[in-house]
This record gives C-alpha cells, sequence and structure tokens, in this order.
C-alpha cells in the first residue's frame, strides 16, 4: 500500500507532482509561467517531501526530476512581458537542482547560469527576488565554491547592480558574497567596479528615466538597438587604434536626455558579466557632465546609501586582499589603486570621513575612501618590502605628479614615507633605491625653488586657501627629507648625497620653519651613525646591528641589553619619569 504521501489525495506528492506537469505543459500559461501561485507551493511542498523522505527518496527525485527541469527551461524562457516575476519560482528549483542533482546526474551550473542571465538579468531590482537571490547564494556558498568556483566572479557586476538598485537593506548579505566574488579573473575588476558603485547608481537611474522601471526589463534588451553599430566601433578601435566616437553628439550631458547607448562608459557600468578587462570609462567624454549633473542634482536615497556602502565594502576587499592574494596580483593592483587616488565620485561623503574630523570648506581633507585606498598600499608595502623595487615605474610617475592636485600630493606624501620606511625595498635593492633618491632629490629641489607646488597663483585666490597650500607643501617636503635621511641611512653610499641634499634645505632661505628644523636634526644625526640607525633605520630592511632595539622582544630583555648611549651614560637614579614597561609591548 502506497504511503499517504505518495497517494493521489490533494496535499500528497502526486498530487503536487501532477499539478507541476500540468503546468510544464500547458501552452496558454506558457506567456506567464508563474502566475499561478499555486505553482510555487507545489514546488515547495515537492522539495521538502523529497527531504523528508527515507525508503522513497530516490524514486521521488527521479520522478519530480524532469518534471522540475521541463518547468524551469519554461519559466526561463518566460518573455519579457510576462506579469509575473519567475525568480522566486526559479530560485526554489535551483535550490532542487542543488539538493538532488547528485542522485540524477545533474550539472546544475548551466541552470545557475541561465537563471543569472535571463532571470536576474531583468529583475535585479526587484526587492523581493534580490533578497531571495542573496538568501540562496548564502545558503549554498560552500556547495558553490566548492561545485562552482567561477560563478560569482563571472556574474558579480549584475549583482552589483541588485545592491545598487536595493541599497543598505541587503548590505549585510552581499558581504558575505563579496569574498566569492574575487578570483584570478576578477580580482582587478572588482575593485574598479567598487569603486564606482555610486556611478553604478547614476547609470542605473539615467536607465530608468530614459526607459521607465529597472523591473522586468534588460538592459541588454535596452542597449540590443545600438550593438551592430557598437560592435563595429569596437573592432575599429581594436584594429586602427581609433576612439569611440558619439554618434549622437552631446546626448550624454544633459542628465534629462536619453541614454547614450554607445557610450563606452554606460557599456562598462551596466554589463551583467565579468569580461576581464579593466574600466576605462574615466576617460569618457561623458563622465566629467554625468558627475557634474549627478553632484548639482539632489541626491537620491540609492545614490546616498551606496556612497555610504562603497567605502565598507573596498575595507573588505582590500582585508582579503592582505590575507590571501599573492604578491603578483598585489603588484597588478597596487597602480590601479594609485591611478584612482584622485579619480572617484566627487562627493564629500564619499571622499571625507565625516565623523573624525571637522571639514573646513577651504581645505581638503581626504579621508574616507582615499584613507582606504592609501591604508592599503603602505600595507601592502609592510607585508612585502619587495613590491617597492618592482613598482619602481609608477611610484616615480606619482612622485613627478605631486604637483597637479592636493589629493596627488598626498599619494606622494605616503609614497615617500614608504619609499624610506622599507629602504626602498631592502638593502639588496641598491639600484632601486639610487633611482627612489634622484627622484626624491629632483622632488625636493623643485619645490625648494617654488612656493608652491605648481598651483594656479591668480589674484582672485584667498588668502586663506593660499596659507593651506603653503602648509600642504610644508607637509610634502617634511616627507620629503625624511625619506631622504632614512633612504641614506638604509644604503650608506647614498649618504654624502643626503647630506648635500640636507644641507640645502638647511641653508635655504625660503624652506619652511619646520622642513628646515627637520634637515638640521638629520645632519645632526648623521654625525652619530649607531644613533642615526637605530632612529632612521628601515623597519623591515635592516637586520641586527649597532643601535637597533627590537622592542618586540623587549620583555625578555634586561635592561643590560639597552645600548648604552640611549641611557646617555647616566648614573644613579633614573633621569627620567617613565619606566620600561611603558615602551614594551603588553602581552
Amino acid at each position: 500500500m502506497a504511503s499517504p504521501e505518495l497517494g493521489g489525495g490533494a496535499g500528497s506528492y502526486d498530487f503536487h507532482l501532477r499539478s507541476l506537469s500540468a503546468a510544464s505543459r500547458d501552452s496558454a500559461a506558457a506567456a506567464d509561467p508563474a502566475s499561478d501561485p499555486n505553482l510555487l507551493q507545489s514546488v515547495r511542498r515537492v522539495c521538502e517531501m523529497c527531504r523528508e523522505a527515507k525508503d522513497a527518496r530516490d524514486e521521488m527525485v527521479a520522478r519530480a526530476f524532469p518534471v522540475m527541469s521541463k518547468l524551469f527551461q519554461r519559466c526561463a524562457a518566460a518573455p519579457i512581458q510576462a506579469v509575473a516575476s519567475t525568480g522566486v519560482l526559479l530560485l526554489t528549483i535551483l535550490q532542487f537542482f542543488l539538493d538532488f542533482g547528485e542522485a540524477v546526474l545533474h550539472d546544475a551550473d548551466g541552470s545557475l547560469k541561465i537563471f543569472f542571465r535571463s532571470c536576474l538579468s531583468r529583475e535585479f531590482a526587484d526587492p523581493v527576488v534580490a533578497e531571495r537571490t542573496l538568501e540562496f547564494l548564502v545558503a549554498n556558498k560552500t556547495k558553490i565554491l566548492s561545485s562552482f568556483p567561477t560563478l560569482i566572479p563571472q556574474f558579480y557586476p549584475l549583482l552589483l547592480k541588485l545592491i545598487a538598485s536595493n541599497g543598505e537593506r541587503l548590505e549585510k548579505k552581499f558581504l558575505e558574497m563579496l569574498p566569492l566574488m574575487m578570483s584570478a579573473g576578477s580580482f582587478l575588476p572588482l575593485f574598479l567596479s567598487l569603486m564606482d558603485l555610486p556611478m553604478l547608481v547614476v547609470a542605473l537611474e539615467k536607465v530608468e528615466r530614459s526607459s521607465g522601471t529597472l523591473i522586468g526589463s534588460s538592459i541588454a534588451t535596452i542597449q540590443k538597438s545600438a550593438a551592430p553599430e557598437m560592435l563595429l566601433a569596437l573592432m575599429d578601435e581594436a584594429y586602427t587604434g581609433s576612439t569611440i566616437e558619439d554618434s549622437r553628439g552631446n546626448s550624454g550631458s544633459d542628465d534629462s536626455s536619453p541614454l547614450d547607448l554607445a557610450d563606452p562608459m554606460f557599456l562598462d557600468l551596466l554589463k551583467d558579466e565579468n569580461d576581464g578587462i579593466a574600466a576605462k570609462h574615466w576617460i569618457s567624454p561623458t563622465v566629467s557632465s554625468t558627475l557634474q549633473a549627478a553632484v548639482n542634482s539632489p541626491q537620491s536615497d540609492r545614490l546616498k546609501q551606496s556612497l555610504e556602502m562603497a567605502p565598507r565594502f573596498l575595507s573588505l576587499y582590500f582585508a582579503i586582499a592582505l590575507r590571501d592574494v599573492n604578491d603578483s596580483l598585489l603588484c597588478a593592483l597596487i597602480p590601479v589603486v594609485m591611478s584612482r587616488y584622485a579619480a572617484m565620485f566627487p562627493d564629500k561623503v564619499f571622499s571625507f570621513e565625516k565623523y573624525k574630523l571637522p571639514i573646513p570648506t577651504f581645505t581638503y581633507n581626504p579621508q574616507m575612501v582615499r584613507k582606504r585606498l592609501s591604508d592599503f598600499i603602505l600595507a601592502a608595502f609592510q607585508r612585502s618590502p619587495d613590491i617597492i623595487a618592482v613598482l619602481k615605474k609608477p611610484i616615480t610617475d606619482r612622485l613627478g605628479e605631486a604637483h597637479d592636485n592636493p589629493a596627488k600630493t598626498e599619494l606622494a606624501l605616503h609614497l615617500c614615507w614608504a619609499i624610506g620606511e622599507h629602504g626602498a625595498g631592502g638593502v639588496n635593492r641598491k639600484d632601486v633605491a639610487r633611482e627612489l633618491f634622484e627622484n626624491l632629490e629632483l622632488l625636493l629641489y623643485e619645490n625648494l625653488a617654488t612656493s608652491r607646488l605648481g598651483l594656479s597663483q591668480e589674484p582672485g585666490f584667498d588668502s586663506m586657501g593660499a596659507s593651506s597650500r603653503k602648509s600642504s607643501q610644508a607637509r610634502l617636503l617634511c616627507f620629503v627629507v625624511t625619506a631622504i635621511a632614512k633612504l641614506a641611512t638604509c644604503h650608506s653610499e647614498l649618504l654624502p648625497r643626503a647630506r648635500v641634499s640636507l644641507a640645502k634645505v638647511a641653508r635655504s632661505r625660503t624652506s619652511d620653519r619646520r622642513v628646515w628644523q627637520r634637515a638640521c636634526d638629520y645632519l645632526g644625526l648623521m654625525n652619530e651613525p649607531a644613533i642615526c640607525l637605530s632612529v632612521l633605520g628601515s623597519s623591515t630592511a635592516q637586520g641586527n646591528g649597532p643601535g637597533i632595539v627590537n622592542w618586540c622582544e623587549g620583555g625578555t630583555k634586561m635592561v643590560a641589553h639597552v645600548p648604552f648611549y640611549l641611557l646617555a651614560e647616566q648614573k644613579g637614579p633614573p633621569f627620567h619619569d617613565f619606566s620600561f614597561a611603558d615602551l614594551l609591548p603588553a602581552e
């Protein structure tokens, strides 16, 4: 006798299976297969019964699989004009494929890709489908990572559109999926996409204003009419080196104008799949006008939320990169990070850390995204100082751009610190150290000869702005002088040239008082090599030597192990009011 679950009564396995079989054959429902609300319930009940079954599980799965597969194909092929959303139904069937695919020898890779391309590309803005998609991916991330490792890296642009459309409500679930998006092929493009999350929101809103709601309409379909012309333009660009021209004139400059389908900026931002190509839309002729229109108009809630989320996504991305990524990928990423240090969405909430220091209207105090970029660069150099030698060319290029704008000045400042702190990559990097030293010398002499960092000197500039620029120059010079002294301390063959450079600063009448004092201090230190090595020696490039105190081992040392001259040959009671416990790291 058949069990009640397999019987033919209402609510039984056979009843739900017959309902699904009928729906998969019904030609009248082909235009809108998910319109029947009972269909989803039947799929769920069949899945639950297969999980709960014991003896007859294999038979139940074998009977259900052909019906589920046919229903999946019909829902995936549903026309764009379908009223009911197929997303949740397809996700439920996909869960069946993942749970029981091994029993019927079904590879779910093709079905997962069909879902992303035919369903999620149209319904990423639907809040219900978006949430269920992330829940599905989070619940199955272990199986997806082991069985389909390229799936999420391939479709991460679609997931970025999902979070851009739905905002902070899904941020926690998205953060769980972010590590799965990182692979060798998606590592660099993912960084650029995270940086441009606010730009993606601007592009989506432009599509929405041009073509109506984002739900139910594939952006790829919107772009379809321009595909042949765009393909020819891309081929021409690849073979002749010519740039893609805008056939619509200035259509992309007006925020209320129709979407310029041939613009590379929008084609790159709105793609559904990772093509492995680094984004180039910041050189698009329409990007400045689009950004200007976005900044001057009131910000939508989605844009505000993307400006808040992007820095948090970048923090997680950089943490994973520093923990798991090899030096080769870091060497590829760091120049891209440096190139975007001054090229990002022009919004104070995005570029500045609003919760740390008040931001005066007259000064540039980059904190938020730029601080994360600089922290990552410095942490990467700390982890692998050899990277500095490998990236000598991009580093020298950025030092040469220190005059361009305040953001590039700040980046040059961080690079100067890293060069000196790590001895240009180590004591064996003599040639690299010499070349970087020459670039530091050039930067020093250029700034000694001018009172400003090559910035505009029109009479309309207020005195407070001039004061800020002068302070910025003095700050950069302090770091340049320090880098020169530290580099010469690590590489003794550079000491004569360092003394000449520092002496010029000490004799310069136009030097800022702080720069002059620092140069004099370093000249004095160089007369005491052991002390100089202790104070200015590289933290990573030096070994044990006279004057080197490894404070990390201080807890196991006696006071007698501290170099005698550090105590200034004092006798009797201590001349200071601190104990060595204040200096040594806590257990």
